[in-house]
């Protein structure tokens, strides 16, 4: 996957936007447009949206801190972009907005749950106190879930919006 420098400066860029919308949306807890843009840049750049995603994954672990929270980052981001790798291109169009608003949703109400072994390894958990510490973390997931299904609301129209841009860009 060789970059050219243009998409060295965009994918820095989508990365930076990643994190800085993290940052203004820090007053509502889980409630944020990260799993929006992790599909939307999947679904326009496919593998190469890699790059952005652990842009911001970097740029969270150098403005927050490289602790124990961040090392599920290294995966719970990556699982949602292969989901998205995995949907099928010839999706109708009609129906395409709500199944990227349901994966992204899918993705908000797993978070805990996909973050949870990480947990259990990092302080020790048995299989019961993991599956505590996911049920303790249910209401926080709803409130991720239902957020992510209406912040995916954005992925379609974003998606159009970049394919047409990288397009203007690939005639010049």
């Amino acid at each position: 996957m060789k970059l050219s420098v243009r998409e060295v400066v965009i994918f820095a860029m989508l990365g930076s936007i990643m994190y800085v919308s993290k940052v203004i949306m820090e007053f509502a807890p889980n409630v944020h447009l990260l799993g929006m843009f992790t599909m939307t840049f999947t679904l326009v750049y496919r593998k190469k949206a890699l790059y952005p995603i652990y842009t911001y994954v970097l740029l969270n672990g150098i403005f927050a801190g490289f602790a124990t929270w961040w090392i599920p980052y290294l995966y719970i981001w990556t699982v949602l972009w292969g989901i998205t790798m995995l949907l099928p291109k010839n999706i109708p169009a009609k129906a395409r907005p709500i199944v990227y608003m349901l994966v992204c949703a899918s993705h908000g109400f797993l978070f805990g749950t996909l973050y949870a072994p990480a947990q259990a390894i990092l302080f020790g958990l048995n299989f019961k106190g993991m599956i505590a510490w996911i049920i303790a973390g249910l209401p926080w997931d709803a409130i991720h879930g239902i957020s992510n299904f209406f912040c995916g609301m954005l992925i379609y129209p974003l998606v159009i919006l970049l394919r047409k841009l990288e397009a203007s860009f690939q005639t010049k």
